[in-house]
This record gives C-alpha cells, sequence and structure tokens, in this order.
C-alpha cells in the first residue's frame, strides 16, 4: 500500500536526512508515470477502438459540462453576444439599402473566419495540427499566382473569385507584378496566421495556471519541459539543446526572442508558449510578439516563397525538368502539363461557354491525399480525448488509493 501511495505523489525536495527514502519515493514516482503514460499512449483507435470511442464520448461529456459551466459563469459576456446577434440577425434580414453593408460585412467575415479557423486546426494542441497550409492556404496561393500571370491581372470577378478563378477582359499578359500577387492574398495569409497564433494560447495559459497554482500540469509537453529545465546542465542530444536553445533565448530576450521564434518556421514553438507561461511572461508581450511575428512576418515570407516557385517561368522549367528525366520523364511529363492546360482553359472558361477539360489525375490523387489527412487529424483528436480521459481515471485511481492510506 505504501509503495502505491508513494507512487501516485509528486517527487519533492527533502532534506539530508531523508535523502536515501526521498530518492526511492522519487524513482517509484517516475516509474509509475512512466508506466502510465506508455498505458495512455497505448490507447488508440487502431489498437483498442471500443474502448477508446468509449473513452472519448465520456470525455466529449465532461468537456462539455465544463465549458457549459464557464459559459453561465459569465452569463452577462453570453448575453451580451446574443443581444448583438439578434440585432445583425435583424438587419440581416430586413429590406433596406443597408442591405448591401450588411452582405459585404458578411462575406468579409466569414471569409476571414474561414481562414483564422484554418490557421486555429494547423497550431491548436489536438494531438496532431492539421497542415491547413499545405492542404489550403499554399494552393489558394499558388492558384492566384498561376492565374494571374495567365491573366495578366488580379482583378478577378467576383463572384464567382473566390470560389472560382476566372480571367477579367482586358488583362495585359506580362504585366503582372510579384507585388500586386502579394496584395491579393495578404487579407487571407495575414488571417491565417492571425488564426495559428491563437492556436499557441492554450500551451500559454496551461504553464501559467500550473506555475500560479503550483497544481501538478495535466499534460504531457509540461511534464517534459520540467523534466528538461531538471536535465538542463547534463543534455548531450542536438533536440534537447535546442528545446533548451528557445527556452533561453525566450528567457533572456523577452518580446524580440518571442518575435524571433515565431517569425520563422519552428517546430518547437509550442515550447516557447509554455516557457511564457511558466515564467509568467505577461499576455500581452507573449501575444502580441507570436501575432506581429507570426500574422505579418512569417505569412510574407512563405507568401513570397509560394509565389516566386509558382511564378511562371519556373513552373515552365520544372515541367521541362521533368521531361528531362531518363526513361521516366515523358510519361510524367504529360500528366503535370495536362493539368496546366487543364487549369488554364478554366481560367478562360466564362458562363455558358460549355464545360472545360475533365478532371485530371493529380487533382484526384491531390483530393485523397486532403481526405486522408483530415481522416487522420480527426482520428488523432479522438485518441488525445481518449487519452485525456484516460488521464483522469488514473489521477482518480491515485486519489482512491491516498484516501485509503490516509
Amino acid at each position: 500500500m505504501a509503495k502505491n501511495g508513494a507512487s501516485c505523489e509528486q517527487p519533492q525536495k527533502r532534506g539530508t536526512k531523508d535523502k536515501q527514502n526521498g530518492h526511492f519515493a522519487d524513482s517509484a514516482v517516475s516509474e509509475r508515470r512512466q508506466k502510465d503514460r506508455e498505458e495512455r499512449l497505448a490507447l488508440v483507435l487502431w489498437r483498442r477502438p471500443i474502448v477508446t470511442l468509449n473513452y472519448f464520448l465520456l470525455e466529449t461529456f465532461i468537456t462539455l459540462k465544463e465549458w457549459t459551466l464557464k459559459l453561465w459563469q459569465r452569463r452577462g459576456t453570453v448575453f451580451l453576444i446574443l443581444v448583438l446577434c439578434s440585432l445583425f440577425s435583424l438587419a440581416y434580414s430586413t429590406e433596406g439599402a443597408h442591405q448591401k453593408y450588411v452582405q459585404y460585412l458578411e462575406k468579409r467575415f466569414l471569409w476571414c473566419a474561414y481562414w483564422v479557423g484554418l490557421g486555429i486546426l494547423s497550431s491548436v494542441g489536438l494531438g496532431t495540427g492539421l497542415h491547413t497550409f499545405l492542404l489550403y492556404l499554399g494552393p489558394h496561393i499558388a492558384s492566384v499566382t498561376l492565374a494571374a500571370y495567365e491573366c495578366g491581372s488580379t482583378d478577378f470577378p467576383e463572384p464567382p473569385y473566390p470560389d472560382q478563378i476566372i480571367c477579367p477582359e482586358g488583362g495585359v499578359e506580362g504585366s503582372i507584378s510579384l507585388w500586386s500577387i502579394v496584395s491579393k492574398v495578404r487579407l487571407e495569409a495575414c488571417m491565417w496566421g492571425a488564426g495559428t497564433a491563437i492556436g499557441e494560447l492554450p500551451p500559454y495559459f496551461m504553464a501559467r495556471a500550473a506555475r500560479a497554482s503550483g497544481a501538478d500540469p495535466d499534460d504531457e509537453d509540461y511534464e517534459e519541459f520540467e523534466e528538461m529545465l531538471e536535465q538542463a546542465q547534463t543534455a548531450q542530444d542536438f533536440v534537447t539543446r535546442a528545446k533548451l536553445g528557445v527556452q533561453n533565448m525566450v528567457q533572456k530576450v523577452g518580446f524580440f526572442g518571442i518575435l524571433a521564434c515565431a517569425s520563422i518556421p519552428n517546430p518547437l514553438f509550442d515550447l516557447a508558449g509554455i516557457t511564457c507561461g511558466h515564467f509568467l511572461v505577461p499576455f500581452w508581450t507573449f501575444f502580441g510578439a507570436t501575432l506581429i511575428g507570426k500574422a505579418i512576418v512569417k505569412m510574407h515570407i512563405q507568401k513570397l516563397f509560394v509565389i516566386i516557385t509558382f511564378s511562371k517561368h519556373i513552373v515552365e522549367q520544372m515541367v521541362s525538368l521533368i521531361g528531362s528525366l531518363p526513361r521516366v520523364g515523358p510519361s510524367i511529363q504529360k500528366p503535370f502539363s495536362e493539368y496546366l492546360e487543364a487549369q488554364r482553359s478554366k481560367l478562360h472558361h466564362h458562363t455558358g461557354a460549355g464545360t472545360p477539360a475533365t478532371e485530371n489525375w493529380l487533382s484526384w490523387v491531390f483530393e485523397k491525399v486532403v481526405l486522408v489527412m483530415v481522416c487522420y487529424f480527426i482520428f488523432s483528436i479522438i485518441n488525445s480525448m481518449a487519452q485525456s480521459y484516460a488521464k483522469r481515471r488514473q489521477q482518480s485511481k491515485c486519489l482512491g488509493t491516498q484516501t485509503t492510506k490516509n
């Protein structure tokens, strides 16, 4: 019983007199926590589908209950939002000269919300992020770039843009500039970047709450972060040294350190959020630097990379290079050429002009890749929530053991 009780406790600093007993208890705690972690990680759909789905549904119910209680505690704010939504709905349904402004605001709001949502999905901690830049924003920028060079203009008719791109009348080939394409996709790119900044907030709030309350953090990444701090002097491997480098930069440089980490593609940025929360960095220092870095600096770097990569002459050179490959070159080049030709036909297709070219197999493959990645993202959310419920059960079991011991 004593061993079980000790395994549920957190490692603590002890005096010299209890050093040996403390070391044994800490070892037992570490072994128990590692065992519990391995049990949770084994709880996935493809190994234990029934249990995983059951735990997912139970965790969903608990989460909805917690959110309902939080909304009830902030019922004044909720009521104000409902009133504003009712007023907008009334203005939306009432005929008048204001309708064109209401429809414009609706269109812009939905367009911005769409890209902000995709940005949040790309970075929020739900098991794994959905790579929405590769799946949505990158292809959108690429299609606008190809269309701009083909049409000689970015003044695409609205509608059907952005659902469909059609060349406007009077475009002059060769008159398009890099900065006009950058301006055309600036809104959606910045909204996506803002969404990724919002998605970085959960690690920050979790670490800040854990540090302020002194409670055991309910997060694997934070536990690894604390272990990394304890082993900072003995770290040898490259990954750990890289994490410590990010942590030191954020801690010592502050706003500009966070800005530097957020302004470049950085898979370790979650650690920056945890570091800022752990060391109680003010919210607006963290979020302001993250927002500027991701929505402005980083997004312009990524936009320029995609636009330059898909500019007309570089695309033609890539297709020509594919065709020059020995043996398989011509057979691979043909579908790429057909796909580009089909896209050009669509750009010059107007209502009533008939339906251009049939679907290319490259489009079919890309759609299936998107479907597979979205399914994997959904599975990862189910697994993550099931593992969260498993952790609740383990913590409840520990509390029950301690109560029995006392």
